[in-house]
């Protein structure tokens, strides 16, 4: 690691994040694979396991492709119990990614939950939801069954998704999955609206309960999301990640921007039927 000039607290450093070309959505890299690509990359070049991560920021600058992110690190600056990385990642010579990471350890102090875990059916007895993989590429990579009767492009009144999610590759619910887990439902609007159109992430700031300072856990999540607030061709979205046995895992806010219905997704109605209909 390369240390910065005389008198500075900081240290620089570089990493490189992958991202799976499998995890595609609308006109890029899923944001919250991207977000979770480079927290792996800064956890293993700049901290280490020793700390639980306590909040993770990502600014989007622009649309990311299958490139490997290149990502300069500032950090971690380590207070007594705190310590902040900061990166900014690069594709083609560009910034395309911006962030944060602050990482601390656990200690003894008061426990509060302001929360409670919603009262759903099980998986088990949810029914699967099929996304269509040619809206969402990376629908392939999850399995998504709702807990509620509000389903994406059903008009409901309500901008709120509920469903269990796992992957399908089996991986357990480590920090990077959770926080990909924060963005993989569709966004809240869709549950009002008819048409899809894209609502990429803007800004994602994740904080995380102490649930995973033991370490990681396995199968089901059961992920909330919903728009408190749209206007202007922007809206914030908060979601909420649970493990199966009701403990808070994280909790996130977003920053959209709703874009336009491309003529080809507003005038075919194929992709509004698959979000609708379940197996």
């Amino acid at each position: 690691m390369r240390t910065s000039p005389p008198g500075s607290t900081c240290v620089t450093d570089e990493a490189v994040a992958r991202i799976d070309p499998l995890w595609r959505s609308w006109a890029g890299a899923h944001g919250g694979h991207v977000a979770a690509a480079a927290l792996t990359a800064v956890r293993e070049r700049a901290v280490g396991q020793g700390r639980p991560l306590r909040a993770l920021t990502a600014h989007f600058l622009a649309p990311v492709d299958t490139r490997p992110l290149r990502l300069s690190l500032t950090g971690p600056r380590a207070g007594r119990r705190a310590s902040t990385c900061l990166f900014t990642a690069h594709q083609g010579g560009a910034a395309v990614l911006a962030g944060s990471a602050l990482f601390g350890p656990g200690h003894p102090g008061p426990s509060y939950d302001g929360r409670t875990f919603p009262q759903v059916p099980g998986p088990a007895d949810c029914v699967p939801l099929d996304l269509p993989s040619g809206l969402v590429a990376f629908a392939r990579q999850v399995e998504v069954r709702p807990a509620t009767e509000a389903l994406p492009l059903a008009g409901g009144e309500l901008a709120e998704l509920l469903a269990w999610v796992r992957f399908t590759d089996g991986r357990p619910l480590d920090e990077a999955a959770v926080v990909t887990l924060t963005d993989v439902l569709p966004p809240a609007l869709f549950a009002r609206w008819r048409t899809p159109r894209p609502v990429p992430t803007a800004e994602l700031t994740i904080h995380f309960a102490d649930t995973l300072d033991a370490g990681a856990l396995a199968d089901w999540a059961l992920v909330r999301i919903r728009t408190e607030q749209a206007g202007s061709g922007w809206a914030v979205d908060d979601s909420e990640v649970w493990s199966a046995d009701g403990r808070m895992l994280a909790l996130a806010r977003q920053a959209r921007v709703v874009q336009d219905a491309p003529a080809e997704d507003a005038s075919s109605p194929s992709a509004t039927a698959a979000l609708q209909e379940t197996s």
